[in-house]
């Protein structure tokens, strides 16, 4: 048979490489001869049985023909033959039809188990293909190349040391010659092609098994995978919408039943030379197989080199380093089960090994120098603000010296020889800022796997990982923030807490302590703010008794120093009034229910006439002087009997209300300050604190009182962005304090209103479709919307609601934006619950449906100005009020607008 082996396989392979057209069945027959002629041939037990034969003289020319199978002939048979094999390897691979491809499984399975010693150099090819089939889009392909490489990894296990190590020697080469042209089949091949050769290097892995191990420890091994993963996991860093992108608040909100979120949204790595997702899930999988068999020490402390050596590789090598300790855990390790679950695992390491080599990863990535990244260009005004509180000349600090006796925590300007590593920021690229947002955000997903690798074990290393999250966390660059959210809510799974408020509360005491010593030296921790910030974000009100004193030192800090620490403390202090307001909302709407007015619609309205008249012959009696005496004496009875309760005595304020209190103090004299960032945010504050201290009437309106002439200047004559602001909180005054703000809105409030409202009305009425994208526009829509409510709630008088009608009325026009139609209409509705018959006769001015004959002959007919005019711009609105409020039917013809 050996004579015929090269014809035949010659013959045949012209058959597997020829015309498509010939059918998928001839194909898969021609392979299976091929394979089948080979391995008899072959085959390496009749090679190493087989004995040297004399031929006989008698066979003539026929003994020419026979073939003595000697080592030098099969050594050039297999030369041969890798070359046929090659170009079988190359058509049928990626063949159309599934049946080729598991055939071409089948044909290196049969060959690598029958003659794998006398193939020699074909081995290498065979296993190329066999581990290439591992990712086939046909499961029944798949299923078959894992049973092939299982086969063959346990017969590379089982057979003699010498046989092992000659089929070690060709997968560690194999593997050696594609990491070195990986990083060129990466640049020059397209996706398909990538992901190809990433399965068949994954293969090689899984086919070493534990030996992966022994290869590694070859330094040119190891060098050369962890050269060609530095290079392949090259990250794209110019998107200039990683910079750009802001969170100036926690992207999650924690309620008190929440447990985990995860619709944050997770930015997507971007590559230099690989786009598909598939190609980034096969590298982080090998990344993992390598932790699971490699020794962990010798990988950890490899790829820490490489992390350290460069900046080049920095983020790549934090990516391995994140996968390796995973998959030496043993976590998304052959989750398809590609055969690795049944090898017998090398040297397992042990929970300590894992913890010593988290230890040391953790403390470099948590280091100085690749911790506190520059990640926001130093032309932003949170960035001057910081710099000069940065600023050698200007260093602060909350000290607990004896300087003074009345002021154990005082903010002092101290001498200090911190240089600010932000200065060189000024340089900074593009290009630099976006590496470093990339590296935090690794290092951030590095902490969340360590976690996941150790589990509740990783509680004890809390104390040394928990705060710097917590700090990213408060980052303003949204990747950083929403990175270090999503490292939280992991280490939050991992730990055993069960939402992100226990992992806080829980933790709260020792990270409340470094808070508490780092404001001591705030200008070199400038992020122990940040850090409260998400504390208050994601905690519950179980944290506000531990949090008291470091609220008064904020608040001690911004006595003594606002223009420096103004813009740094006020997002702290608006996180702790959204906290508070959270924790504590208000458990009636008793005062906003008294200002409301007590008349409603005349539709539900049910008229008492004996209640009426005895109500108004009571009032014309008390106005001539009778029954006065009566109404004294009970009330001198009602006050007798009130004293006798005892001397009134203030009851102590519960903490949160105390708190609020003086919060609202400190934006008293923050309302005023330049900066329209601080005064908006202020404005954010000052709101909070009317909602939680809105039952408290009696510390309320005093510094209501205080605040009025600020907040006025805020409504009247400051950016239109603080005006809507302003605003805003003057609806929430209304809702809370009421009765008190009626005068002071109707004589300092309204007229300016009202005139802006009259002054902007037909520049919008003649505006295009641009201007609703303008803050004149916002500005108009936000009056409409909350003019109404408040007028309502105030219980103005008929002279301040007939300029608020005046000045609304124009935006009932039918030429005027949509949304400003809708908001005239809600105020409307508003004034309607107030005076019914009174907008019921403005209304009908302006456009009467239909004529009122009188119920008798005797009575004169109602004339309004609104009957018979022809329809106008007013019409449509006004109709729909009416019918809505009145359940007037407008029965009108269609008519043009004139």
């Amino acid at each position: 048979m050996a004579s015929f082996l090269p014809g035949i396989t010659t013959a045949v392979a012209r058959i597997i490489t020829g015309d498509l057209r010939q059918g998928h069945t001839v194909t898969v027959r021609a392979i299976k001869v091929w394979s089948r002629t080979v391995a008899l041939v072959l085959d390496d037990t009749q090679l190493q049985a087989s004995k040297p034969e004399k031929t006989s003289s008698d066979l003539g020319r026929i003994g020419q023909l026979m073939v003595r199978r000697t080592q030098d002939w099969v050594k050039s048979t297999v030369g041969k033959l890798s070359v046929l094999l090659k170009k079988i390897i190359s058509c049928t691979s990626a063949h159309q039809h599934w049946k080729v491809r598991l055939e071409l499984v089948e044909l290196d399975d049969h060959l690598l188990s029958r003659c794998s010693q006398s193939l020699g150099e074909c081995v290498g090819l065979l296993l190329e293909a066999l581990v290439g089939a591992v990712n086939d889009e046909d499961p029944r392909v798949r299923e078959r190349c894992e049973v092939a490489l299982r086969e063959v990894s346990q017969r590379n296990q089982s057979c003699g040391s010498s046989s092992a190590q000659t089929f070690t020697d060709v997968l560690s080469e194999n593997l050696h010659s594609l990491a070195t042209s990986l990083p060129r089949l990466m640049r020059t091949s397209d996706d398909q092609k990538k992901l190809f050769v990433l399965n068949v290097f994954l293969g090689y892995i899984k086919v070493l098994g534990p030996l992966v191990s022994v290869v590694l420890n070859s330094s040119a091994h190891l060098e050369r995978i962890s050269r060609a993963l530095m290079q392949v996991l090259e990250l794209d860093v110019m998107d200039v919408r990683i910079v750009e992108e802001r969170s100036y608040a926690p992207s999650i909100e924690t309620s008190s039943g929440s447990g985990y979120s995860d619709g944050a949204h997770i930015q997507r790595k971007h590559f230099l030379y690989f786009t598909d997702e598939k190609i980034l899930c096969v590298l982080m999988e090998i990344c993992r197989t390598l932790g699971y068999y490699g020794n962990i020490y010798l990988l950890t402390d490899h790829f820490l080199d490489l992390y350290q050596q460069s900046s080049v590789y920095r983020k790549q090598a934090a990516m391995v380093l994140n996968e390796i300790i995973r998959g030496a855990a043993g976590i998304a390790v052959a989750i398809e089960g590609q055969g690795v679950e049944s090898q017998v695992r090398g040297h397992s390491p042990t929970q300590e090994d894992l913890k010593v080599a988290v230890v040391s990863v953790m403390e470099e990535y948590t280091s100085l120098k690749n911790w506190h990244l520059i990640t926001v260009s130093e032309e932003t005004d949170i960035d001057r603000q910081d710099q000069q509180l940065l600023s050698p000349s200007r260093l602060l600090s909350i000290s607990n010296s004896n300087f003074s006796s009345t002021n154990a925590n005082s903010l002092q300007v101290i001498p200090s020889s911190f240089a600010s590593t932000s200065t060189s920021s000024s340089s900074s690229t593009l290009h630099q800022l976006n590496s470093n947002i990339w590296q935090l955000c690794i290092q951030l997903e590095g902490i969340a796997c360590f976690a996941q690798a150790l589990g509740r074990d990783f509680r004890s290393l809390l104390m040394t990982s928990l705060y710097a999250v917590l700090e990213k966390a408060g980052e303003e660059t949204l990747l950083v923030s929403q990175a270090a959210l999503g490292s939280m809510r992991d280490i939050s799974r991992a730990c055993g807490y069960p939402s992100l408020k226990e992992l806080i509360n829980e933790n709260s005491d020792y990270l409340l302590n470094d808070i508490s010593v780092n404001l001591q030296r705030l200008s070199q921790h400038p992020q122990a703010p940040r850090v409260l910030t998400v504390m208050l974000t994601h905690s519950d009100s179980s944290l506000l008794p531990l949090v008291g004193d470091i609220v008064q030192d904020v608040l001690i800090a911004l006595d003594l120093s606002y223009d420096h620490t103004a813009a740094l403390f006020c997002s702290v202090l608006h996180a702790l009034m959204k906290a508070l307001a959270r924790w504590f909302p208000p458990s009636c709407r008793r005062t906003s229910e008294s200002a409301r007015p007590k008349q409603t619609s005349t539709q539900k309205e049910v008229f008492n006439i004996r209640q009426f008249l005895l109500d108004q012959r009571k009032q014309k009696e008390l106005a001539e002087g009778i029954g006065i005496e009566e109404d004294d004496s009970e009330d001198l009875e009602c006050e007798d009997v009130e004293d006798l309760g005892g001397p009134d005595v203030k009851a102590e304020l519960p903490p949160h209300h105390s708190i609020t209190k003086d919060v609202m103090e400190r934006c008293i004299h923050l309302l005023s300050d330049p900066s329209l960032r601080l005064r908006l945010k202020v404005l954010d504050v000052l709101e909070l604190c009317v909602c939680v201290l809105s039952e408290k009437e009696n510390e309320l309106l005093p510094i209501v009182h205080r605040c009025w002439p600020a907040l006025v200047q805020r409504l009247t004559a400051d950016d239109p962005l603080a005006v809507l602001r302003a605003f805003r909180v003057l609806c929430t005054l209304g809702e809370t304090c009421g009765d008190f703000l009626r005068r002071r809105v109707s004589k300092e409030i309204l007229p300016k209103l009202s005139s802006s409202l009259t002054r902007q009305a037909p520049i919008s009425a003649k505006a295009g479709p641009v201007y609703t994208h303008t803050l004149a526009y916002k500005l108009q829509v936000a009056v409409l919307q909350g003019l109404g409510s408040l007028c309502q709630r105030l219980d103005l008088a008929e002279a301040d609601l007939d300029a608020v009608c005046e000045a609304c009325l124009p935006y009932l026009s039918c030429r005027q934006p949509i949304r400003l139609q809708e908001a005239s209409q809600s105020v409307f509705r508003h004034l309607i619950q107030v005076d019914p018959d009174a907008f019921w006769f403005t209304l009908n001015e302006l456009h009467c449906p239909s004529s009122y004959i009188p119920p008798h002959p005797d009575l004169h007919p109602i004339q309004l100005s609104g009957m018979g005019r022809p329809r106008d711009e007013y019409s449509d609105n006004v109709l729909k009020l009416l019918r809505e409020e009145f359940g007037s039917v407008a029965e009108t013809v269609d008519q043009p607008v004139s």
